[in-house]
């Protein structure tokens, strides 16, 4: 675990915009209207999904994959440029709210500046073919960080936005070595060294393909050493297996518990219920008081909170990643009010350092007890 890592970030609650779709004309500019609304919930952070040039060879959709990046040093002219990014910034500051960018640093796209001047930094295969670990990821090409010289610009990339940003959501974090994680985190902090950092883990299937074909990626124990925050993706099978009915509540909650006594004191846990790469709560709960719940549920749990735009009103569909798909706002439901109230419910200090319990009870009943530590 990163020694530093304060347990107050489990106080956090993260708003995540995809800019593209989260308003009519899908700016940087545009979002700064939103930001009283998205500061009433409760929001500590606002996290952007990646707001780089987008590359178009192998595009997927019409607009592509913003995790498709053409060069990580400039914003996407379609969301504005690199002055707005700043204004944005400081708007955000300004509302008492801070900033998280989206660093996707396992892959470019496949006309990236980076490939274009440095193939030597992409794995390739024995012919001499880009190669990906994850062959369906077509649009992207993934980099090798065995070549050091990767490492500096990387580095280098991410002191350019701890000028401006707070902190950094980073795209699947395991499949970068830690060492360079570790390199950055600390060179990072000569810039900013109030960054947080934020891996986006994963789970032990994932992990046993990956390391099946010789590759690097860390679990989540390892990946607390350079990270604050991790997902909670290393159980979210369980809890797709509960609510399909595949397994129990106990089964759940005994993951949950678990998690407290498998990772360093002070790991936290980023818990969401939806974000962009999964279906949306609504559409996995559709009964609207099991989903009241589940929110309720959610925050009551060990860990900041990621709100993903739209789900406090109970939107279904998950826009696309690869289309012009705008969030539809207008609902019957609006869980702001319960949002807001449990972050407010989540800054007591009996829930960031209190002894933490999860008991399953009969008629999917959960009991959540946090309870004082002798001596504090």
């Amino acid at each position: 675990m990163a020694d530093e890592t304060s347990v107050d970030l489990r106080k956090l609650q993260i708003y995540s915009v995809f800019v593209r779709n989260h308003t009519q004309e899908g700016t940087l500019k545009a979002l700064e209207k939103d930001l009283p609304r998205i500061k009433a919930l409760g929001t500590d952070f606002i996290w952007l999904l990646p707001i780089n040039p987008i590359g178009k060879v192998a595009r997927k959709g019409k607009l592509g994959s913003p995790y498709a990046i053409q060069d990580y040093r400039k914003v996407d002219p379609a969301l504005g440029t690199w002055d707005d990014l700043v204004h944005l910034a400081d708007q955000i500051h300004q509302s008492g709210m801070k900033l998280m960018i989206d660093i996707v640093y396992n892959h470019t796209s496949r006309d990236s500046v980076l490939l274009k001047d440095h193939p030597e930094w992409f794995l390739h295969d024995e012919t001499g073919k880009l190669y990906n670990k994850n062959p369906e990821w077509s649009d992207v090409a993934e980099l090798d960080y065995s070549n050091h010289d990767l490492w500096s610009y990387q580095i280098e990339t991410l002191k350019q936005y701890a000028k401006i940003v707070d902190g950094f959501r980073c795209d699947v974090a395991p499949q970068v070595p830690l060492p360079f994680w570790l390199e950055a985190r600390k060179e990072v902090a000569k810039t900013n060294p109030d960054t947080v950092w934020l891996a986006e883990s994963t789970g032990g299937d994932y992990i046993r393909e990956i390391r099946s074909k010789g590759f690097w990626i860390s679990s989540d124990g390892e990946i607390y050493r350079a990270f604050d925050m991790a997902y909670d993706y290393d159980i979210d099978q369980d809890w797709h297996d509960y609510l399909s009915g595949k397994s129990t509540l106990a089964d759940y909650v005994n993951v949950l518990n678990r998690q407290d006594v498998a990772y360093p004191y002070n790991y936290i846990k980023m818990r969401d219920l939806e974000n962009h790469d999964n279906l949306r709560a609504h559409q996995l709960i559709q009964n609207e008081n099991d989903l009241l719940n589940w929110t309720a549920f959610s925050e009551f749990q060990k860990g900041a909170m990621l709100v993903y735009a739209g789900q406090e009103y109970g939107v279904k569909h998950t826009p696309s990643l690869f289309e012009d798909d705008k969030i539809h706002w207008n609902t019957n439901l609006d869980f702001s009010g319960l949002i807001k109230k449990m972050h407010e419910l989540k800054q007591d200090r009996i829930q960031v350092a209190g002894k933490y319990e999860l008991t399953s009870q009969q008629n999917d009943i959960v009991q959540v007890q946090f309870s004082q530590k002798k001596g504090s």
